[in-house]
């Protein structure tokens, strides 16, 4: 701890800090309870209010994205599943999309380096705001059938006369006998032989990751191996779990009846979205969440859950970029950490404030137009900050095209 105070003296404490403090705060409370991780909310503050440049505003808004999942992670680990008999988070869930999440991340940080500013700009905006137009219909269509269950419940108490109060249940579809969201001992909460499968596949990316930053030369033939020995470590991991629900030895018990059969088509779909979510958050220094937690709420995941699980998978691919971005020395070790502490209280708190606001108002639905919002946010924010780098490109006449990948590396 003094270690670290002694870092954070480096710092020049001033009113940018002081409002940046307060957004990243913000976006880091919000991102966490939507499951997104903030980083859309993060990187336009590091940028026009803090003073950094691009690739220290990716690297610093990678750290405080860290820093916000691991805090939520923590808090998750010991909840059960608001109605179901299993850890709030979905483990076999993870296991499918988190492979091909950290797959995707390799490949959106090879577009980030060869697309040009405004196709990402224009992606960003079309994919953000159709993202969260969808969660937010989403949010509309839980909302109706929460109010729907306590109209019932209030029928139910009227008609026993006992006067008693109902108690809560997170999920419209949740199951008919009253359960509450209970916590556990993290050792027995958590599913170890998932979780030692995630951890595997992240410490094979991070081996390949030092290896092809430290040995080898852009586009070299060892660079280019060490790219593909990615795919079958993420595709094999992923199959495994594929092929265990496809034949019925799995199940993704979160999304109830929906999750106990499926055809290889859907299977190929949601893995698909996996790579899609890691190569957003690839080339925009985000978190993968904007994609999958509306993916997860699109499969009939609870929001809840959704959320618990999307911040989960990011855990493990923001820390390996933080991890890397530190061996390249991309960001300024004094600000990334207090940042990180921001993102981490911001978090924990954020969780704990929901949590107590969804069993006070009978409404899960709040998580979702959390998402909804962030995401929208984050267009704007990020869209808005894409506009103005293509309008002072084109005022001053800059190369605006694809990038050479082998030459920007060299």
């Amino acid at each position: 701890m003094a270690d670290v105070m002694l870092l954070l003296q480096d710092m020049e404490f001033g009113w940018e800090i002081v409002l940046g403090t307060f957004v990243g705060f913000c976006g880091a409370a919000f991102g966490s309870v939507g499951g997104v991780g903030g980083g859309g909310i993060f990187v336009p503050m590091l940028s026009l209010i803090i003073g950094f440049d691009p690739k220290s505003s990716t690297a610093i808004s990678k750290c405080m994205i860290m820093g916000a999942a691991v805090s939520t992670v923590y808090y998750n680990l010991k909840l059960r599943h608001p109605t179901l008999n299993m850890p709030i988070i979905d483990y076999d869930l993870a296991l499918l999309i988190q492979p091909m999440l950290m797959l995707g991340i390799s490949i959106g940080v090879v577009f980030n380096v060869v697309f040009p500013d405004w196709i990402v700009t224009i992606l960003l905006i079309v994919l953000f705001l159709g993202t969260s137009t969808k969660a937010f219909f989403k949010g509309v269509e839980t909302w109706k059938k929460e109010t729907i269950m306590k109209k019932e419940a209030a029928k139910r108490q009227e008609s026993n006369g006992s006067g008693a109060v109902v108690e809560y249940k997170p999920l419209p579809s949740g199951p008919e006998k009253d359960t509450k969201e209970q916590e556990m001992s993290i050792i027995e909460n958590v599913y170890w032989k998932e979780f030692g499968l995630l951890v595997f596949v992240w410490v094979s990316f991070l081996a390949l990751q030092i290896a092809k930053e430290n040995y080898t030369t852009t586009c070299s033939t060892l660079y280019w191996v060490l790219n593909l020995l990615q795919v079958p470590v993420s595709v094999g991991v992923t199959a495994y779990e594929a092929a265990a629900l496809f034949s019925g030895r799995r199940v993704i018990a979160s999304t109830g009846e929906q999750g106990k059969d499926f055809t290889v088509l859907q299977l190929m779909i949601y893995c698909v979205f996996g790579v899609l979510a890691g190569v957003v958050g690839g080339m925009l220094g985000l978190g993968g969440g904007f994609v999958m937690g509306p993916l997860f709420l699109e499969l009939g995941v609870p929001p809840q859950v959704s959320s618990a699980t999307a911040t989960f998978a990011m855990t493990f691919s923001s820390s390996m970029s933080v991890i890397e971005y530190y061996l390249l020395k991309r960001f300024p070790v004094p600000y990334a950490l207090y940042f990180i502490l921001v993102a981490t209280i911001a978090a924990f708190v954020g969780q704990h404030i929901v949590r107590k606001l969804i069993i006070l108002f009978g409404r899960a639905s709040l998580i979702i137009f959390i998402l909804a919002s962030t995401i929208f946010v984050s267009a704007v924010s990020l869209g808005g900050v894409g506009i103005v780098n293509m309008v002072h490109k084109i005022q001053n006449h800059e190369y605006m095209g694809f990038e050479d990948l082998c030459k920007y590396g060299s």
